[in-house]
């Protein structure tokens, strides 16, 4: 079995589409995609999602399916009253009311992140301070069982660390979505906090993820990651990336998000 993970084009967050940009990442990438094999194709409820597949649908003559856990991961904390959290969002803006506005899982600074907290254990970052502030938890499980229902779909049963076979399939899904969720899968996937794909992998808008089942036992199959944050339909369309997810290269980068 086949999964392409598929960021959404660069966003229009205001209207909850795509930018100009956005749509020349996503017709680049449909010319590419409609060369591939998909069989079938699930999409973000949001806008700037599904204006993405839309390109590829009209393409391969396909409507896809909307699933509502493919949506962006509600990754928001209120760091209010937790001057640690607080340390580790710095620069946060405040309400009209002096409160902290609310922050990103994925924003909070490295320097947190590997303090030898729970953050990158594999079990513990669930029990975290800022996991159970932010309901992270729950909201995981229910990202990760959508995922291993539609699995199960295809043969696929979730076995512990493992997925069970029962039913061997070679179809491609192309999964169009978002940056945060994509992470939340992967590390699923990987069998890792989720921290660490937040916070190690970067997917530029429109970029494609692939991944691929492997079955070394019979019955028996593990999900390996073939490329992360492809966006070679952006090079050989001669349209430059998107900056968008990423962080300043160097701190002098003053008008760079830091």
């Amino acid at each position: 079995m086949r999964i392409l993970l598929i960021r959404h084009g660069e966003p229009d967050y205001e209207h909850d589409s795509l930018t100009p940009k956005g749509d020349r990442e996503a017709k680049l990438l449909s010319d590419l995609l409609a060369r591939d094999h998909i069989d079938h194709i699930y999409k973000s409820p949001l806008g700037r999602a599904r204006r993405t597949a839309s390109f590829t649908e009209e393409k391969l003559g396909m409507e896809g399916e909307t699933l509502d856990w493919l949506q962006e991961f509600p990754g928001t904390l209120d760091i209010n009253g937790y001057p640690e959290l607080q340390k580790a969002y710095p620069d946060t803006p405040r309400n009209s009311d002096g409160t902290y506005e609310k922050r990103i899982f994925w924003d909070m600074l490295p320097s947190s992140l590997t303090a030898g907290g729970p953050y990158l254990d594999n079990s513990a970052w669930a029990d975290s301070e800022e996991a159970v502030r932010g309901h992270l938890k729950e909201n995981y499980e229910r990202v990760t069982g959508g995922f291993d229902d539609l699995l199960a779909s295809y043969g696929y049963r979730r076995n512990g660390l493992l997925y069970r076979v029962e039913r061997e399939s070679k179809e491609t899904i192309a999964l169009f979505c978002h940056m945060g969720v994509s992470c939340v899968l992967l590390s699923h996937l990987w069998n890792c906090s989720p921290y660490i794909p937040w916070h190690s992998v970067c997917m530029l808008p429109s970029a494609v993820t692939e991944i691929v089942s492997e079955e070394r036992e019979q019955g028996v199959a593990y999900f390996r990651t073939l490329r992360i944050g492809d966006i070679s339909h952006l090079v050989l369309g001669n349209e430059p990336p998107s900056f968008m997810a990423r962080f300043c290269e160097t701190y002098e980068e003053e008008d760079v998000r830091h």
